[in-house]
């Protein structure tokens, strides 16, 4: 964990827009390592702004991968002045139950169990917790206890991997 304190030079970037900016910056970084960004957050917790970086492999990530590629966008995030208020730089594995944000990600954990929540409601609801069958055409396909959704990625506001438990 690094904190990192910028200043205030000119510009001024919203807070939903560091993410995004963060992301496109160190992404080449992360995949010149062999390793996959696999999200970016950038929230308030108590009275500290922290910038979350999630990172992945095959086999899942170690420490020092986690400290190698903090280092390395430390210094390119303060050079860039993305974030300009005091923040804690947290970079570590999606986890288990791992977000899932693009098209590639869906495309990889078909037939896996996962938690989707919608920003507007698809029929009646706006949670889903299925089966992930298929991507197809910028929709989400996914089927709960026998039913057959549709959900187009831009209307999901939060999808998860389901923790599976085998006995």
């Amino acid at each position: 964990m690094r904190t990192g304190n910028i200043a205030a030079t000119g510009h001024t970037m919203s807070k939903g827009s560091i993410p995004q900016a963060v992301e496109a910056l160190v992404e080449p970084v992360v995949q010149a390592q062999g390793l996959e960004l696999v999200d970016v957050e950038y929230k308030r917790e108590g009275r500290s702004w922290v910038l979350r970086i999630y990172i992945d492999k095959p086999g899942g990530v170690g420490v020092e991968d986690c400290k190698k590629v903090s280092r390395m966008v430390e210094d390119m995030i303060e050079v860039d002045d993305i974030v300009r208020t005091h923040y804690i730089l947290e970079v570590s594995s999606p986890g288990l139950d791992r977000p899932l944000k693009k098209e590639k990600d869906f495309r990889r954990y078909l037939g896996k169990k996962v938690q989707i929540t919608t920003y507007a409601p698809i029929g009646d609801r706006r949670n889903f917790k299925g089966t992930l069958t298929n991507f197809v055409d910028g929709d989400v396909h996914v089927d709960v206890q026998g039913q057959a959704f549709a959900i187009p990625l831009k209307n999901i506001a939060s999808a998860r991997l389901e923790i599976e438990f085998k006995l």
